[in-house]
């Protein structure tokens, strides 16, 4: 195995990394409060970095989705390019490609996904959708959403189209969710046998990038604040006990980033990673949880604060932790998928 970046791939993290750093700070994200930062999404399209996704592989894209992450920036970028370019261009027809995949590229379509299927959406023999979704994230800026019916079909719906009701559902962490009401809504299916899976993993290991740069993110706030802010006229992270519980962080956030990077590399290179692709989710989740809670607990009572930027880092911890499904959901799923594979 080989993580290290290509030259396209490295220079789109470079490209990344300067546009949320610039733009996701902490007054712009206060200021947009639940919603969407339309203006950063514009610089991140007129860029070509959606665009770039599908030259980059799944491993570009967990490097993107870090920096995302890195800046708990409030634009529906990792949603939109796993439920929407990457799913379109790998389990697309030719006419889906040619019709879907212009505007997803340029940011004038915007992707959101209904997932895990859980049952609550039925398609119909005629290709019309019924059932709800409680809370499908970046609802709010979608005008497609990919749907993941009960019987682990994938259907696109436009957001616009008849028998499609969506409304504002606020959620710990603002991405600008919503819910999605079908009554005999017109859908296209997307894909074959074994999409749904293909889609379900990709998402995984993009999400467990996302939080590999959320908790690098709070770990980075917690070493400047505890190296900076002194007690007993030294700084805190003179401490032992503060030294140990970053350590700890450190090596939480380390393990979310490589079972990620391990899962998009064995995707781009055409090798199985269903389980790989579980392991990282379940790192993401549960250690992503340790992560979010020790970077809040070293800020001492400032990080209590709602206002305060690591507080940020620490609801998307924990959102991303339930939109993965739960540590314990995730293991029981990694332990049911190794004994039916058995030994090797």
């Amino acid at each position: 195995m080989d993580f290290t970046p290509s030259e396209e791939q490295a220079a789109a993290q470079g490209l990344a990394a300067r546009i949320f750093g610039d733009l996701s700070t902490h007054d712009r994200l206060a200021a947009a409060g639940s919603g969407t930062d339309t203006e950063l999404w514009k610089e991140l399209c007129a860029a070509g970095l959606p665009g770039a996704v599908e030259e980059t592989g799944l491993l570009g894209l967990v490097l993107l989705a870090e920096e995302q992450g890195r800046t708990t920036a409030q634009v529906p970028f990792a949603a939109s390019c796993v439920y929407g370019l990457l799913a379109v261009a790998e389990h697309g027809t030719y006419e889906q490609r040619g019709r879907l995949l212009p505007p997803l590229r340029d940011g004038t379509a915007v992707a959101a996904g209904a997932f895990p299927a859980h049952g609550a959406v039925h398609a119909g023999a005629d290709g019309r959708l019924n059932g709800l979704v409680p809370l499908v994230p970046w609802l709010r800026d979608a005008t497609h959403v990919l749907v993941a019916a009960a019987d682990r079909t994938l259907w696109i719906v436009q957001t616009a189209g008849r028998g499609v009701v969506t409304e504002p559902v606020e959620t710990t962490a603002p991405w600008s969710a919503g819910r999605l009401a079908l009554d005999g809504a017109p859908a296209e299916r997307l894909g074959g046998p074994g999409a749904y899976e293909e889609v379900l993993a990709t998402a995984r290991t993009v999400f467990a990038g996302v939080q590999a740069g959320v908790c690098a993110g709070s770990l980075a706030r917690a070493v400047e604040h505890t190296g900076t802010r002194e007690q007993f006229g030294r700084p805190l992270s003179t401490n032992q006990a503060v030294l140990l519980r970053a350590a700890d962080a450190y090596m939480d956030t380390e393990a979310i980033r490589v079972t990620a990077y391990e899962a998009a590399w064995r995707h781009d290179e055409g090798l199985p990673y269903g389980e790989q692709a579980l392991t990282a989710a379940w790192w993401a989740s549960e250690a992503g949880r340790r992560v979010v809670h020790a970077g809040q607990h070293l800020h001492g009572g400032t990080g209590a604060d709602l206002g305060h930027p690591v507080h940020r880092h620490f609801l998307w911890g924990r959102q991303l932790d339930a939109h993965l499904g739960g540590s314990g959901t995730v293991l029981q799923e990694l332990g049911n998928l190794l004994v039916k594979e058995g030994p090797e």
